[in-house]
């Protein structure tokens, strides 16, 4: 399995298996990192521009993989726990430790080289599972009692914020 530099797991074998398409791919299947950060790697922005920037990984023609391309970013939007399914409730003006932890699934390899940025979201109950313990990403699991506690705890504050109360009711007939 995966692990941090710490040593702790991951969760995963293969962080590939859980990678999106490319944060940089572009809906015509360009490398938006060749065209905007070409000072970060200008070797590798000359050799999209000579093949107008097109993504190999995305060409049928060819046979590389997201491993292969040294900018592969993957960072998951869906904002809910891959593992048990547990969604976000955030307030909003409200400073509370939210439920969804992003969860790295790739880190340094041998020791210096820093593999790509595989991300996934986990909530605080399954994050803690995955790193302490021999929890996968994959298991089949459920949300913790605290964890559905607490969602739903935010999910009542947030209907009492949608409720209607009139300034007479809120202020008294009086005044």
């Amino acid at each position: 399995m995966e692990k941090t530099p710490q040593g702790t797991a991951v969760g995963v074998d293969d962080p590939y298996e859980f990678a999106d398409l490319c944060d940089y791919l572009t809906g015509e299947g360009q490398c938006r990192y060749a065209l905007e950060h070409y000072g970060h790697d200008p070797e590798f922005a000359r050799e999209r521009a000579a093949q107008e920037y097109a993504c190999p990984v995305v060409d049928p023609e060819t046979d590389e993989t997201w491993a292969d391309c040294p900018h592969f970013r993957s960072r998951n939007r869906d904002r809910e726990c891959v593992r048990c399914g547990l969604e976000e409730k955030r307030m909003a003006h409200d400073d509370e430790r939210p439920l969804l932890e992003e969860h790295h699934l790739s880190y340094a390899r041998d020791g210096e080289t820093l593999s790509h940025e595989i991300t996934v979201y986990l909530c605080r109950w399954c994050h803690s599972k995955v790193h302490k313990s021999w929890a996968r990403i994959t298991d089949d699991a459920a949300p913790e009692p605290d964890a559905i506690a607490a969602s739903e705890q935010r999910r009542g504050r947030e209907n009492e914020e949608l409720g209607f109360e009139s300034a007479a009711e809120r202020y008294g007939e009086d005044e």
